[in-house]
């Protein structure tokens, strides 16, 4: 009998514990019909052939979605809302597997640890997978992986991706306790012992702490390191940190004379991936480096902590550099005891002669205070994210040495609001498969190269980190063209959201500020968040979309982090729109709720962010509501959100262009006039529109379950059950506020 088989939707998942884990979530009925268990492993097929685990999802999702996580997806070689047929898969237990990663990871990671990290997870031969543990069901690895991997590896190993080069057998396998797994062709695999015990940790003198053998320790790794030639817009920066050591460390004596001390610490930082440890590195090619890891150090106890820190001071005491990766891991904020002692080390590093210090990190705010103090990094440098030129540079860098074929990057670039290199490097890695992929299924007739639909599909997959914490609206290919009518309102959005964008040379050149904010407010139904999502595809702009209650947290402090955190996330993937719908909420006049100062504090919070002293570069607010008299009147100032856009209940014209858009896929009959229907519908608003014949087309089913089209009667029955939701006192207490302001 032939195995059952099913059609389903991809959705991107949004669960952080199945993220890049090789986990496909099916609804209940899904795996009934596939007679299946949970765990089971299933084949997908796409634009090409894979395999993964399925995990049960709950009856939340529509029996006919299947949810994948974005590696998953790309191993499909599908977009999201794409079809993927879903079979039962015949897995065998894998005697060996062999993979390929960068040539960090190949040096970092041993054959224990790779098997674990894969431990469970279904494989097939050019499928993407990442060395996050699967964590999940039965015969997955523990927590001990990730604490060797990040170890061995540093902070960069839950974004790193592998590509499975060979299975024994072949076809999908599944990584056992028992598998072997090497590197490449083989040549470094390290067969599963008898006993899987978990390698002891020790720190090593001449690198980052390191796993080791409990009697022995392997040689320390190596790093390929950039050109400062090969850094793409950073030469301010590089000119400055070559300068401040060349002075420290080649000339002191000039600066003896001088009258200034020749000590100096150095804090480099800027969001994460946009490639500070790899400046760090470049400029520091030819001097004696030693480099702590700050994940790696920061992850053992409060001994062993202090004792690889006191022997790093003591390797570069002899003259040279300390580098310090993520020295926030180190140094946390919150002062722990051991955090005394290892200031205390790197003080005495600075003030030997000829030592200089540079740390980097991701987040500031979050380094323990002293580390900023004038005898420590008492210099900071800067790296912001990179503008369009420099993505369209560093995507030419990237890609220098790969065969292309009509790719236009600067639409790539434009198209990458928030990307750091780490992000462009990995939408290149993405890239690449699916042109592998491709070039497979045409019998390698030609010669395989990277064309622009293979950035752009890539670009489906590929998130940036700077929007990794955060929701987003889906925004598709939506854009201002698609919503019809409103022509008024359209024309303010874009000239108070895009133009400050798109045309800052213009601004600057009239000597005005762009405004900082807008308020969208109307009636329920209207269009609202709609219109939001069209003003982001227009503008290709990264969205962080908040609903009012979510940032209200009883906890003192709590809310005002949220939102700090939310401006933050905006600022590190600008150009951005940070979206707050139902603002009326989020920030009430203050003194007018009961709510122990919650409110009034996150209203403080947010005019804070909107003109405080850190500039809104490349970051526009806007608040939507349907009720504008509610909110704080402070917020409403200029300099605020000061553009007001009134969005009106739709009018016959709008209406009809509703009905007309929202029927693209209704098939209706002949006796169906919308132009009419729509003069007829006085009252609804755009969602009721949608609704009607949604509604419409039930009535049809209802009425034959065969039905191929939808009459005029089926849409007179869904009258009766779709109602007007305006409210006309509503809509005129709003039209009087418009003409108020």
């Amino acid at each position: 009998m032939a195995a059952a088989e099913l059609t389903l939707t991809v959705r991107l998942t949004l669960s952080a514990a199945d993220s890049r884990r090789g986990i496909a979530r099916l609804h209940p009925e899904a795996f009934a019909a596939l007679g299946i268990r949970e765990w089971d492993a299933i084949t997908l097929v796409g634009s090409r052939t894979t395999a993964t685990v399925a995990a049960l999802a709950g009856t939340a999702i529509a029996p006919g979605t299947i949810l994948l996580d974005d590696v998953t997806l790309s191993n499909t070689g599908l977009g999201e809302n794409s079809s993927v047929v879903v079979t039962a898969a015949v897995v065998h237990e894998a005697r060996r597997v062999t993979v390929r990663g960068g040539t960090l990871a190949e040096r970092s990671i041993d054959g224990p640890t790779l098997r674990k990290s894969l431990l469970g997870k279904v494989l097939t031969v050019g499928d993407a997978v990442s060395l996050l543990p699967r964590d999940l069901g039965p015969g997955t690895s523990t927590a001990d992986t990730s604490r060797a991997l990040s170890r061995t590896f540093g902070v960069a190993w839950t974004t790193e991706l592998l590509t499975v080069t060979g299975t024994d057998p072949s076809g999908p396998v599944s990584v056992q306790p028992n598998s072997a797994v090497a590197w490449g062709d083989g040549t470094r695999s390290v067969p599963a012992p008898a006993t899987d015990a978990p390698a002891a940790y020790a720190p090593s003198p001449s690198g980052p702490a390191t796993a080791t053998a409990a009697t022995a320790s392997p040689p320390a790794r190596r790093r390929d390191v950039a050109s400062v030639n090969e850094l793409v817009g950073v030469g301010t920066q590089v000119a400055r940190l070559t300068e401040w050591l060349a002075l420290a460390l080649d000339e002191p004596e000039l600066l003896d004379r001088l009258g200034a001390s020749p000590r100096l610490g150095v804090l480099v930082t800027g969001p994460a991936g946009v490639g500070k440890a790899t400046l760090a590195r470049s400029v520091l090619a030819d001097r004696h480096v030693v480099e702590l890891d700050g994940p790696s150090v920061g992850a053992l106890d409060a001994a062993g902590r202090s004792d690889r820190v006191r022997s790093a001071v003591a390797e570069v005491a002899r003259g040279g550099v300390l580098l310090v990766t993520d020295v926030d891991a180190l140094l946390p904020q919150a002062p722990e005891p051991v955090s005394t002692i290892v200031l205390d080390l790197l003080r005495e590093a600075v003030d030997t002669r000829g030592v200089a210090l540079v740390a980097t990190t991701a987040h500031p705010g979050a380094v323990d205070s002293r580390l900023r103090a004038p005898e420590l990094c008492d210099r900071e440098i800067t790296l912001a994210l990179p503008d369009a030129a420099t993505r369209r540079a560093l995507l030419q860098s990237l890609l220098g040495s790969v065969p292309t074929a009509d790719v236009d990057l600067g639409a790539i670039a434009a198209r990458t609001p928030g990307f750091v290199a780490a992000d462009l490097a990995a939408l290149c890695r993405e890239a690449a498969l699916r042109a592998a992929s491709r070039s497979r299924d045409d019998d390698g007739d030609a010669e395989p190269a990277l064309t622009q639909q293979d950035l752009t599909g890539a670009l489906e997959v590929i998130r940036p980190l700077s929007r990794s914490g955060s929701e987003e609206l889906a925004i598709g290919s939506i854009s201002l063209d698609d919503v019809g009518d409103m022509t008024e309102t359209k024309q303010a959005l874009t000239e108070a959201v895009l133009w400050p964008l798109q045309h800052p040379d213009s601004f600057a050149r009239l000597g005005v500020e762009p405004p900082r904010g807008v308020l969208l407010y109307g009636p329920p139904g209207c269009g609202k968040t709609f219109l939001v999502r069209a003003l982001a595809g227009s503008g290709q702009l990264s969205v962080h979309a908040v609903k009012g209650a979510e940032l209200m947290d009883k906890w003192v402090g709590s809310s005002e982090k949220a939102v700090r955190e939310l401006f933050e996330r905006a600022r590190n993937s600008a150009p951005s729109l940070i979206f707050l719908d139902e603002i009326d909420a989020l920030a009430p006049r203050r003194g007018q709720t009961g709510d122990s100062g919650v409110g009034d504090r996150v209203v403080a919070a947010l005019l804070t962010e909107l003109d405080g002293v850190e500039p809104m570069r490349d970051v526009v607010v806007l608040g939507a509501t349907n009720r504008p008299d509610l909110i704080d009147p402070a917020l409403l100032r200029p300099g605020r959100l000061e553009r007001l856009v009134f969005v009106p209940p739709p009018d016959a014209e709008a209406r009809e262009a509703i009905l007309r858009t929202a029927g693209r896929t209704v098939p209706l009959g002949d006796d169906v006039d919308l132009a009419a229907l729509a003069v007829d519908l006085d009252g609804y608003s755009a969602a009721d529109c949608a609704a009607l014949l949604r509604e419409s087309a039930l009535a049809a089913m209802r009425r034959s379950i065969d039905a191929a089209d939808v009459t005029a009667a089926d849409v007179a029955t869904a009258r009766d059950a779709v109602r007007p939701s305006l409210d006309r006192d509503q809509v005129e207490h709003l039209r009087a506020y418009a003409a108020r302001r």
